[in-house]
């Protein structure tokens, strides 16, 4: 079954052509981030207009990469939420008008679930069950992952997401959208021994998180240094490290009991914070003292894709799953567990 997955959910258009005997054929992504730079963040409103001016280009594309017509799709899966609504009808409206022209079956995906099962795009692939921290700037979650559709949440964010946390303290220190790379860059020129910034909610067990009470901690952090004169570049550099460090602990942190809780020896960690190098170098120690195992999606699948999208939405459609007709889906809330088992 050949497939093709879109992913409208924010700012980046996403596709790609998911062949269930071959694997991935052929995926392309266009990234807004350049135009929403100069607000600080997303603008819903040209989020939504700029993918209606990319994603059949992308569409066209990705059909061209593999060689492929229109006429040769066996179903189209697209990214029904949680997102931004009218970035999702986007995609939700290409993807139903492309299905009823060709006759072929459509389903609209989760977005989160696309991200927790991008790592099966690897050659490397984790088996279930594993356990699983989806991070990234909408979602920070831990979640037992025992098959398809089949999900415990172990935890999330009871505010801010980690990601909407790195935006926030990049805009405190000047830094350009998106924060979490160029805090990540700042960083790696601090001094870990000037700052420490508290690891929210690691003092008390349970597996949720909260990043609200350290966004705060760093922007008095911030003004004190400004206020004795001291908030050179050294000095900002030093505040992502510590920043940057609280964030990663606690993380961390929470995988450790997550993986302590659940017994199990597979962790995966998806979605844009992922790609965070002091993340992965700390969670390969800690999986390394447990005899356990952590997985990763490649670079660029790490934040949104077609790729993902592609993969889920063929896995629930072999097993039966679809839209009914004009049944299009945007859903800017929707909790992943959710989702049923196939």
């Amino acid at each position: 079954m050949r497939v093709l997955g879109i992913e409208t959910s924010c700012d980046e258009t996403g596709v790609a052509l998911f062949d269930t005997e071959r694997g991935l054929l052929a995926d392309a992504l266009y990234s807004q981030i350049a135009m929403h730079a100069e607000y600080g963040g997303v603008v819903p409103e040209l989020a939504s207009r700029d993918h209606t001016r990319r994603l059949l280009p992308l569409i066209q594309q990705v059909l061209d990469e593999a060689g492929l017509a229109r006429q040769d799709l066996d179903a189209i899966a697209y990214t029904a939420g949680p997102g931004l609504v009218g970035a999702l009808m986007v995609g939700a409206a290409t993807a139903h008008g492309m299905a009823r022209a060709l006759n072929i079956p459509v389903l609209g995906v989760h977005h989160m679930e696309g991200h927790l099962l991008a790592p099966m795009l690897e050659e490397d692939r984790p088996a279930f069950p594993f356990a699983a921290l989806l991070v990234s700037g909408g979602h920070t979650q831990l979640v037992e992952v025992r098959g398809l559709g089949d999900y415990s949440l172990l935890g999330e964010s009871v505010d801010d997401a980690a990601g909407e946390a790195f935006d926030k303290a990049a805009k405190m220190l000047g830094l350009a959208y998106p924060g979490g790379p160029q805090v990540a860059r700042l960083a790696e020129r601090g001094d870990p021994g000037r700052l420490r910034f508290p690891r929210p909610m690691t003092d008390r067990p349970g597996l949720d998180f909260s990043f609200s009470g350290l966004k705060t901690h760093t922007l008095t952090a911030i003004r004190r240094l400004e206020a004795a004169g001291e908030l050179d570049e050294q000095a900002r550099a030093d505040v992502a490290r510590a920043f940057e460090e609280a964030v990663v602990d606690t993380l961390v942190i929470k995988c450790r009991r997550a993986l302590d809780q659940t017994g199990l020896k597979r962790l995966v960690v998806a979605g844009g914070v992922s790609a965070n190098t002091r993340l992965r170098e700390r969670l390969e120690r800690e999986c390394e003292k447990r005899d356990a195992r952590a997985f990763y999606p490649r670079g660029r699948f790490c934040t949104d894709n077609g790729a993902m999208i592609a993969y889920v939405g063929a896995q629930r459609l072999l097993a039966g799953e679809h839209d009914e007709p004009g049944a299009m889906q945007a859903v800017p809330r929707w909790p992943m567990d959710s989702l049923n088992k196939p």
